[in-house]
């Protein structure tokens, strides 16, 4: 089977599914998009990646690279490997001391791993020819690799310093999404990247 390369380009709110988000991979080369639809909390273990924001413990899949650090355990590859019934299935190409080991796993959770660990995602091509979608004419990129977040109502009338005291509440309860939202509205403030 033909092997396809994806990178992640980022997550954004689901139109069709109600309290959802969709996952969004694209291919390195062409013009093709795999979205996958995944939970509100799935998507905060992705989002808190790629936003490079640290929890005050570990998170599951933080926990797991931890892990597979310390067990010299690498993770070699994510496959986005079947689709059934509209379920994407995954799996893990794991390598120790040059016994390689495939394991199953939920595609948001494969993926999540996959950035953390840094390594390659790829798909095969008849996934891609039956749920990719076309890239739109006239369809901004964006921050590669960055989901497109909109910062909470009332945030443009608060001051620097007050986003900073809700950003310590957001990390303080967990809610690691509006945390990133928070960040990027105050690093736009201050002109930094």
């Amino acid at each position: 089977m033909d092997k396809v390369e994806l990178r992640f380009l980022r997550i954004t709110y689901s139109h069709t599914h109600a309290g959802a988000y969709a996952l969004m991979l694209c291919e390195v080369e062409g013009d093709r998009r795999l979205p996958i639809i995944i939970g509100g909390v799935e998507a905060q273990a992705i989002a808190i990646q790629v936003e490079n924001i640290k929890p005050a413990r570990p998170l599951t899949h933080d926990l797991f690279k931890n892990l597979a650090d310390t067990l010299s355990i690498n993770l070699k590859e994510v496959i986005i490997s079947d689709l059934v019934e509209g379920i994407f299935h995954a799996k893990l190409i794991l390598d120790q001391n040059g016994q390689v080991v495939e394991v199953d796993a939920r595609s948001s959770d494969a993926i999540a791993l996959a950035l953390r660990f840094d390594c390659p995602i790829s798909t095969y091509e008849f996934i891609l020819s039956a749920a990719g979608i076309k890239k739109d004419d006239g369809e901004e990129e964006g921050d590669e690799g960055k989901p497109r977040t909109k910062i909470e109502k009332g945030a443009d009338a608060m001051s620097v310093e007050e986003l900073r005291t809700k950003l310590e509440e957001a990390l303080d309860n967990e809610d690691y999404e509006r945390a990133s939202k928070l960040r990027d509205e105050i690093k736009k403030r201050e002109g930094t990247n």
